[in-house]
Parts: C-alpha cells; structure tokens; sequence
C-alpha cells in the first residue's frame, strides 16, 4: 500500500509540493492571460472563447446575486481568481505526472516517495490562506461599502445587552467561516486524492478511471461553492442592516 502523507512534502528549503503546484497554476493563467492580451481579435480564438464564456457565466451570476452589473464588475476579479485558481488547482491534481513523479525519501526511519507536484487544496496551509485572504477582503469590501462604524458596529454594539451578545456570536461566526472554508476544501480535495492513490494501487487498470471523472466533478463543485459562498459573504457585508 502507498504511503500517504496528509502534511505537504518540502522538496528544497521551504518549498513544498503543493506550493510549487500553486506556482505552476499561477505561472498557467499568467501564460494565459499573456497570450489573450497579445492576441486578441474580432473573430476569437477557442482559448479566447472558452474564456469569455466562463467570464460572462461568472458575471451573471454575481448579477443576479448582487442586483447590478456594475457591483458584478467590480467584485469579479476577487471572485474570478478564487474560482480559477481553485479550479485549476483541482483539475492539475489529477493530471498524468501529479503525484506520480517525484523521488524517495527516507522519513522516520522509512524509505518514502515523495511527489514533486501534488494538488494544492490538499495542503491545508493552502486552503487556510485562501480563507483568511477571502475572509479579510469580505471585511474590507464592507468598510469600503458602509463605513468602518456601521460594519463593526455589526459585531461590537452596546445598544442592549441582546445586540451585544449577537454581536459577539456575528463576529464568532465570522472566524469560524474561515474554518469551514478550509477545511470544507481540504478535506474533499485530500480525500479524493487518498482515493485514487488507493484504487490506483489496488486496481491501476481501467478501474480508476471512474473516479477520475468522479473528481473532475468534485474538483468543480469545490471551486463553484468557494467563490459563490465568498460572493455571499461579500453581499451579505455591504449590505447595511438596520
């Protein structure tokens, strides 16, 4: 049976598996990005066009969420990125070469082989920063949007001792958000990848490729859920209760 590692393995210094996987998502959209800049024309190419529609898919849904075109514009690259990035993230991890090219190494005593490129939502440092990064732009976009008085005032109140008391459980609630996004993440992504290390060494013909697709799938649903749980956390902030 493999040996599975749930902490990230370090390949040189503080580079780990997962991060070098982050860099290479990045280094794919910033290549993306570069190419569409350089290229664009009136009749679009595949890629442009794949592009467009996956943009124009987001911005109608941030619309139909936030009731104005102009606030979709303006929330789309932070709700873009997360999507994307996770996206990709998820899909790379189940790539030929993911997991499966590497070196040994010995750990506590054992031989271990450990993947110089693994998916970086299996990481819980990487989802963990995801969260706190969405969390404190939620915050932030609130300021911005109702005023540093009002949106504190949502969590830290002295009007009666009941607001108080909802206040504190507001601002409980907003830290904890932080942790279900994490782990909601990690956890669906990690245990897809256990899952088809498994049934790779259990049956490594034809038998995982099921579950590949299962987690193409799944890797979508995760992405999906993060940037939409984002956009109404963001909604939800802006908006000034009374």
């Amino acid at each position: 049976m493999p040996h599975i590692e749930i902490a990230a393995e370090h390949i040189i210094g503080f580079v780990t598996n997962t991060l070098l996987s982050a860099w290479v998502v990045l280094l794919v959209w910033a290549g993306i990005a570069f190419f569409l800049s350089k290229g664009k024309e009136l009749v679009p190419s595949m890629l442009q066009n794949v592009v467009e529609i996956v943009l124009e898919a987001l911005l109608g849904l941030l619309e139909d969420v936030f009731g104005s075109r102009r606030d979709a514009e303006r929330y789309l690259p932070l709700i873009g990125t997360i999507f994307l990035f996770i996206l990709t993230s998820n899909w790379l991890g189940i790539v030929p070469g993911f997991g499966s090219v590497g070196f040994f190494a010995v750990h506590e005593g054992q031989q271990t082989f450990v993947p110089f490129l693994r998916s970086g939502a299996s990481d819980l440092n990487t989802t963990l920063a995801l969260a706190i990064v969405a969390m404190v732009l939620v915050q932030i976009f609130g300021i911005m949007t109702i005023g540093f008085v009002r949106h504190v005032s949502k969590f830290f109140t002295l009007k009666t001792p009941i607001d108080f008391f909802v206040g504190i459980l507001e601002f409980i609630s907003e830290l904890a958000k932080i942790i279900s996004f994490s782990f909601r993440l990690f956890g669906n992504i990690f245990a897809g990848e256990v899952l088809l290390i498994v049934m790779g060494a259990l049956a490594p013909y034809l038998v995982p490729v099921p579950f590949l697709g299962l987690e193409l799938f799944v890797g979508f649903i995760q992405a999906l859920v993060f940037a939409m749980l984002t956009m109404v956390f963001i909604e939800i902030a802006t908006t000034e209760h009374y």
